[in-house]
C-alpha cells in the first residue's frame, strides 16, 4: 500500500493545480492550508523538490516550478555532502564565506536591495514564533547575497543556504515562544545592514562574521 507522505502531496498539488513550467507557486500559507501541514514541514518538501530541480525560488518573488535545471540548483554532490556535514562544521563553512558576501554587498547594494533588507529585518523582530523568525532571518541573509549583484555569488549562497536546510539540527532548543526583545541577532543583523548601507566593505564583513560566531556560539560554544 502507498503511504501518502507531505512530499507526495505536494508533488500531488502540483500536478493536480496544471502548473506550467515558469508558473509560480502559491504563498507557504496557501499551501500548508491546502495540504494540511505545518509550515515546517512544508518547507523540508519543497526543499526536497528544490534539490530535485523540480522548483526554484526567488527571494521576495516565491517559488517556481523550474522549466528546466535552474544553473543554481543542488548538484549531485549535495546529499552526500549533507550527510557528513556537522552543525558545527555547516556553520564554519557559513563563517568563511558569508563575510565576503556581506562585503561585496556594502559595494554594490542597490535602494531595492537595501529596502528588501531593512523588510526582512523589521519581519524578524515583529516575528509572533520562531518558525516565523527564521523564515524572515533565511530571507535577510538571501536579500544579503542579491544585494552583491553578483550571480555566481547569489548561486553560491543558496548552495550554501540549501546544505544548511538539510543538516540535522537537533542540538537547538527554543526555550520561548518568540524571540525575546533582547534577542542578540536583532542588534547584529541592523549592524550588518548599516555597514552594507554605509558603504563600508569591512564594516559589513566584520559585522556578518560577529553575527554568524554570536550564533555559533549561543548554539554550540565558541568554534
Amino acid at each position: 500500500m502507498n503511504q501518502t507522505t507531505p512530499l507526495s502531496s505536494l508533488k500531488a498539488y502540483i500536478a493536480d493545480g496544471n502548473f506550467a513550467p515558469g508558473d509560480r507557486l502559491p504563498p507557504e500559507r496557501v499551501l500548508t492550508e491546502a495540504l494540511g501541514l505545518k509550515r515546517a514541514t512544508l518547507r523540508r518538501a519543497l526543499d526536497t523538490l528544490e534539490q530535485e530541480g523540480v522548483i526554484w525560488r526567488h527571494v521576495g518573488k516565491g517559488t517556481f516550478l523550474a522549466e528546466e535545471r535552474p544553473a543554481d540548483a543542488p548538484m549531485p554532490w549535495f546529499d552526500e555532502v549533507s550527510r557528513q556535514l556537522t552543525p558545527v562544521k555547516m556553520m564554519r563553512a557559513r563563517m568563511s564565506i558569508e563575510p565576503a558576501i556581506a562585503r561585496e554587498a556594502a559595494v554594490n547594494a542597490s535602494k531595492e536591495a537595501l529596502a528588501r533588507i531593512d523588510a526582512a529585518i523589521l519581519g524578524a523582530e515583529e516575528a509572533p514564533d520562531w518558525e516565523t523568525y527564521e523564515e524572515f532571518d533565511d530571507q535577510l541573509h538571501h536579500a544579503i547575497a542579491e544585494a552583491t549583484d553578483n550571480p555566481l555569488l547569489v548561486a553560491l549562497f543558496r548552495q550554501l543556504n540549501g546544505v544548511q536546510r538539510a543538516v540535522a539540527w537537533n542540538s537547538v532548543v527554543r526555550t520561548t515562544e518568540r524571540p525575546p526583545r533582547s534577542h542578540t541577532s536583532f542588534a547584529e543583523h541592523r549592524a550588518i545592514a548599516d555597514a552594507i548601507r554605509n558603504r563600508d566593505p569591512n564594516g559589513a564583513h566584520d559585522a556578518m562574521r560577529r553575527h554568524i560566531g554570536s550564533v555559533s556560539g549561543r548554539l554550540f560554544g565558541e568554534i
